[in-house]
């Protein structure tokens, strides 16, 4: 799902946006693995050793905790990746999370100073890393898990630089309408009307 284009002010466009890095959901991937090993083992346990009310004990208590376990550690996880956008347009950078519970950070490309990344030995295997956007006056703007992060490193680079000249060029397009209408129109000149010498002959009769 696109980021909505109700919430861009005139003239901002999507560049590109995305979400976390699929690693995020590989831990999860694995506990819901071993949840369901350790589900199937645990009932065939209760099943064909225990009888009876431990047996029916013991059954929805393995429910319980298998159920438990797989909303904390895979379907959480899982929802967060979900919901979470990175978007970048032509004026700022937006990071949204969470699925009740919104939160979210806009930074507009103005305030961007220094735009670097950090890949671990993971991150050069997956292909993912940490991107940290450094600005003038709040904290730094860090977002993990970015997918090809050297090359949305420069991508955010490029998308800077063009912010700034389409600044400077807006300034200078008002510092000249503002010149133009500080200087106040010049009034026409005055005609002279045409008349005749004075030593201009008289009509003949």
């Amino acid at each position: 799902m696109g980021y909505p284009e109700k919430l861009l002010s005139d003239g901002e466009t999507v560049e590109f946006e995305m979400r976390p890095h699929w690693r995020a959901l590989f831990i999860p991937g694995i506990v819901l693995l071993i949840v369901l090993f350790g589900l199937f083992f645990a009932l065939r346990l209760f099943t064909d050793i225990f009888s009876g009310a431990l047996g029916t004990v013991g059954t929805w208590a393995t429910w319980i905790i298998a159920a438990f376990i797989v909303i904390v550690f895979v379907v959480r996880p899982f929802l967060y990746w979900v919901t979470t956008q990175y978007v970048f347009t032509n004026r700022r950078i937006i990071v949204r999370s969470g699925l009740v519970a919104r939160h979210g950070r806009d930074l507009p490309l103005g305030k961007v100073n220094n735009v670097s990344f950090d890949v671990s030995l993971g991150g050069r295997i997956f292909n993912y890393g940490v991107l940290t956007i450094d600005t003038a006056s709040d904290e730094p703007l860090v977002i993990a898990d970015v997918p090809d992060v050297e090359h949305i490193q420069r991508e955010v680079n490029r998308l800077h630089e063009q912010d700034d000249e389409r600044r400077r060029e807006a300034m200078m397009n008002d510092f000249v309408r503002g010149t133009q209408q500080q200087v106040p129109p010049q009034p026409p000149a005055p005609t002279q009307p045409l008349t005749p010498p004075d030593d201009a002959a008289p009509p003949a009769h």
